[in-house]
């Protein structure tokens, strides 16, 4: 690489993928032929980036190093008949606890090298006999940015599957919590119901619980009308939920056996989400269950004017008078 390289004219980059980061700290390992000298001499001169060279002889003494301080990046010579550079990537990412960027130094073509060194694990491959030290700092940069965005990637992967876990682990709560609440209403209703039947000196009538078998046909309609209602909302579903609610008074379903067969449907489908978020989930259910809860109250309510009301012949003509 040419010490005395000609200062490169500054331009203002179109975009901020345009700027160098104004300080690296870089350890340079080498083999037996030391000679960062030069290599940190061709960095001086050039004013773009202020980089800080440290360099160490052998692997040994480079995974010292990495173990012992921080380093923005990690240069590697590759010398024919000396230092692999192959064999120190492979040292390196087996002895460093944490992923570093590396950029390989040789005196063979680029177009030969480059894949070996990106199969080796490396970042870039430079030819020190044809590249500028302005091109070796891009290529140290960019192998420094790339791995800080595979780091916040995987923060961001880190945090997403711990906001997921959290959700999920919020809704089997609030199933958990709203299973309690049905039961202990239903022990209220079977208290009240044996309190009045012992004042009466009879036996009470039996009481159907909500955890009663349902028909299979309700809860195969149910659990796909809260897929579609997930998905749709209930724009669209108007028809569905009045069907529903026509089937489960004809069924004589309580409104506790039809919040319990919703907890049932819901706690499925929250377990077979897997990666997915719940809340979406939770919130589009809990919408589902209040709409159907008032067409099941509208069908109770015209069952009961029908009883208390029943429909009347009226008089056919001539017979009015009789």
């Amino acid at each position: 690489m040419d010490v005395a390289v000609k200062p490169l004219e500054k331009r203002l980059p179109v975009t901020p993928w345009g700027y160098l980061p104004p300080c690296m700290r870089v350890l340079f390992i080498t083999g037996g032929q030391r000679t960062g000298s030069w290599l940190a001499e061709a960095f001086a001169a050039d004013s773009a980036s202020d980089v800080v060279l440290v360099e160490t002889e052998g692997v040994a003494a480079g995974l010292s190093r990495l173990r012992d301080e921080v380093f923005d990046a990690v240069l590697v010579s590759h010398q024919i008949g000396g230092l692999d550079a192959w064999e120190v990537l492979d040292a390196i990412r087996a002895g460093s606890s944490e992923d570093q960027p590396i950029v390989v130094l040789g005196e063979q073509g680029e177009e030969e090298m480059t894949p070996l060194c990106y199969e080796s694990g490396g970042d870039a491959y430079v030819c020190v006999n044809t590249a500028t030290t302005r091109a070796l700092i891009w290529h140290v940069a960019r192998a420094v940015e790339r791995h800080a965005l595979i780091a916040e990637n995987r923060r961001l992967q880190q945090s997403q599957r711990h906001r997921l876990r959290l959700e999920h682990d919020e809704a089997h709560r609030m199933l958990r919590q709203q299973r309690a609440m049905i039961s202990d209403l239903a022990d209220i209703c079977r208290d009240d119901a044996m309190r009045q039947a012992g004042a009466a000196d009879d036996d009470p009538a039996p009481l159907r619980r909500p955890e009663a078998a349902l028909p299979p046909q309700l809860t195969s309609h149910y659990r796909e009308l809260l897929r579609a209602y997930v998905i749709m909302g209930s724009g669209n579903l108007a028809d569905e939920m009045d069907h529903l609610a026509e089937l489960l008074a004809a069924a004589a379903i309580s409104p506790q056996q039809t919040m319990m067969l919703h907890l049932h449907v819901l706690e499925e489908m929250i377990s077979g989400l897997g990666s997915r978020s719940a809340r979406h989930v939770m919130n589009r259910a809990d919408m589902l269950v209040l709409e159907v809860m008032i067409h099941l109250a509208e069908q109770y309510r015209a069952f009961h004017l029908k009883r208390v009301c029943p429909p009347r012949q009226l008089p056919l003509p001539g017979f009015d008078t009789l």
